[in-house]
């Protein structure tokens, strides 16, 4: 799918909101992305454009490519429409937004900066509930949280004010990972009190929340999946 779009229409995959996935470009760039499934128009006004999932997909691919080889040159072939033939992200490479999951060398880092990208962030996602659910709800999870579940757990905690956990293990904060389950994310708090607080947040966020002790190390954790309805 990557091969078939030229370089002005994978510009304005890359340069997609990386929480929401609004678009930007002219009229023909937009229509030949929505015409391969990479993106769709907002039935309700202003009628913006949006990534679909598999556009998320695409300029993830485009920042890991643009990660390795840098800068794409100028002049390249232009993608201008039907012609040619899916940040919070979870990297900040590149000025893309990255929802913190806990571990991160650079957790302890904050100040204003941060919290007003983490809210902007947050804001983004609630539109991106608004946009994506018939009724305009923004109580429950969209597709995207669905398809990056640890990530939009993350962005749900921080922007709540949970501190995520640094690189030291033993210095406490949130750390969210991956479980074999396909829909759900294993939540890890130091303290009790701490792990129902993220649990309370979650669940506030139109997720579920279950408490569990894992049995060989007796260690209490969430499991946490995005609500349906």
């Amino acid at each position: 799918m990557t091969r078939a779009l030229g370089a002005g229409l994978r510009r304005v995959v890359r340069a997609a909101d990386p929480v929401s996935g609004r678009l930007k470009g002219t009229e023909a760039q937009l229509a030949g992305l929505v015409e391969r499934g990479l993106a769709f128009r907002h039935p309700r006004a202003p009628h913006g454009h949006f990534l679909t999932p598999a556009g998320h997909r695409i300029r993830e691919g485009e920042d890991d490519a643009a990660g390795r080889s840098g800068p794409e040159p100028e002049g390249g072939a232009s993608g201008s429409g039907t012609s040619g033939g899916g940040t919070a992200g979870s990297r900040a490479s590149g000025g893309v937004f990255a929802a913190r999951v806990g571990g991160e060398e650079e957790a302890a880092e904050g100040g204003a900066a941060r919290v007003r990208e983490v809210r902007s962030a947050w804001q983004g996602l609630l539109e991106l509930r608004r946009m994506s659910h018939p009724d305009g709800a923004t109580d429950r999870p969209c597709g995207w949280e669905r398809g990056h579940l640890v990530q939009a757990a993350a962005l749900a905690l921080e922007a709540a004010g949970h501190r995520p956990a640094g690189a030291d293990a033993g210095d406490g904060g949130y750390r969210v990972r991956e479980t074999p389950q396909p829909e759900a994310v294993a939540v890890y708090e130091a303290e009790g009190e701490a792990l129902r607080a993220c649990a309370a947040t979650l669940e506030a966020a139109g997720w579920q929340a279950g408490e569990y002790t894992e049995p060989r190390t007796r260690t209490r954790y969430l499991l946490a999946s995005p609500r349906r309805a």
